[in-house]
This record gives C-alpha cells, sequence and structure tokens, in this order.
C-alpha cells in the first residue's frame, strides 16, 4: 500500500520536503498537490531519485503516483558534496550592484550577461531569485543571452516563490521554475558559489 503524502496548501518547498522524507521510508508514494509547480518539483526530485512518476489530474487535487524504479535513490540518501563541483551564478537582482542609479544598474547587468556569452569558463548553473527572477521572464533585457547560455548547456532555475510574488509564473520564457529545496542543495553542491 502506498504511503499517502497530503501537501495541499503547503509552501514551497515543502511538498518536495515531505515527499523526499516519505521516500526514505517506502518504495510506493502517492503524493497530493494542489499546484503545477509542486507536481514539476516533486516529479523532478522523484525522478532524479530514481522514481517513475505517474501524475493523475482530479478535482481535488494532482495525485502523483512514485514508485521505486531500476537505479537506486541516491538523491534521498545524503550525498558528500563533490570537490571541484560545479561553478553556480546566484543573481538576486534584476539590477547589478548597488548604486543609486537604477539606469546604471540595467546597463551594466545587460553588458554582464551579454559578455557572458564571450568569457569561459561558463556556469554550470545560473539561480535568479528575489528580483532577479525579473530577467527569466517575457520582455526581459538579457532574453536572448539567457536563452544562448541555456543552449551551451548552462541551467538556468528560477525561484518559483519569487515569481509568484512578482506576479511573473505565466511569464517565464527561459529556464525552469525551481524551489527552495533545489536551489539551497544546488548550492550547497557547488564547486564554487559567485554572487552578482
Amino acid at each position: 500500500m502506498a504511503k499517502i503524502v497530503d501537501t495541499r496548501g503547503l509552501p514551497c518547498p515543502q511538498p518536495v520536503l515531505l515527499t523526499r522524507e516519505a521516500l526514505k521510508e517506502s518504495d510506493t508514494i502517492l503524493t497530493i498537490v494542489d499546484s503545477d509547480t509542486a507536481r514539476h518539483n516533486v516529479t523532478r526530485m522523484a525522478e532524479r531519485a530514481g522514481y517513475t512518476v505517474r501524475a493523475e489530474e482530479r478535482e481535488e487535487g494532482i495525485y502523483l503516483h512514485i514508485t521505486r524504479g531500476q537505479a537506486a535513490p541516491e538523491a534521498v540518501a545524503p550525498t558528500p558534496t563533490p570537490s571541484g563541483g560545479p561553478l553556480v551564478l546566484v543573481v538576486p537582482s534584476e539590477l547589478m550592484g548597488r548604486g543609486e542609479s537604477t539606469e546604471l544598474g540595467q546597463l551594466l547587468i545587460r553588458g554582464f550577461f551579454h559578455t557572458l556569452n564571450e568569457v569561459s569558463p561558463l556556469p554550470d548553473v545560473v539561480i535568479f531569485f528575489n528580483s532577479g527572477v525579473k530577467l527569466v521572464v517575457e520582455e526581459s533585457p538579457v532574453l536572448e543571452d539567457l536563452r544562448t547560455l541555456e543552449k551551451q548547456g548552462v541551467q538556468i532555475l528560477a525561484c518559483g516563490t519569487c515569481l509568484g510574488y512578482y506576479g511573473l509564473k505565466e511569464k517565464v520564457a527561459v529556464g525552469e521554475v525551481s524551489n527552495m529545496y533545489t536551489i539551497a542543495e544546488t548550492m550547497m553542491r557547488a564547486g564554487k558559489v559567485v554572487s552578482l
């Protein structure tokens, strides 16, 4: 019998964390979520851990049937931080720098992302949070530069809570909507974190 994890009404990253805990105790989990964002976040975590996920939409919520796959669930058990891990760039604002001029901050951020495509090494992951999420949406001044980075294999993560706060979830045009669990895990496993 599947262990039931009801996460309806819980904020990010609780659905991921509660499901992850349940996976330590059972090979079969039924997680109930109430948003597409929670469905994607839980599914991504479970699949990376070696589980298969089947989604069933019902009137009262989205039912995620999670079962152990062929691979061992490595993401469920704690894993040590790899030495020389990925290079992670974190972007907490749509402006670069902390000066008095908004116009200058916008100019600098555009210049940075345009130039980033020309330097080596590229970051492995770019994480956008707080007002930085404004850079991954439609009409972003750096949208084409971010799409070019993504085509080169750079993973782009945008904080779902932040997108929701600014009312931008429906306008995401590059990268993937992420959660604080994935963001924290990515930063803690990084070989180096660079913050703008």
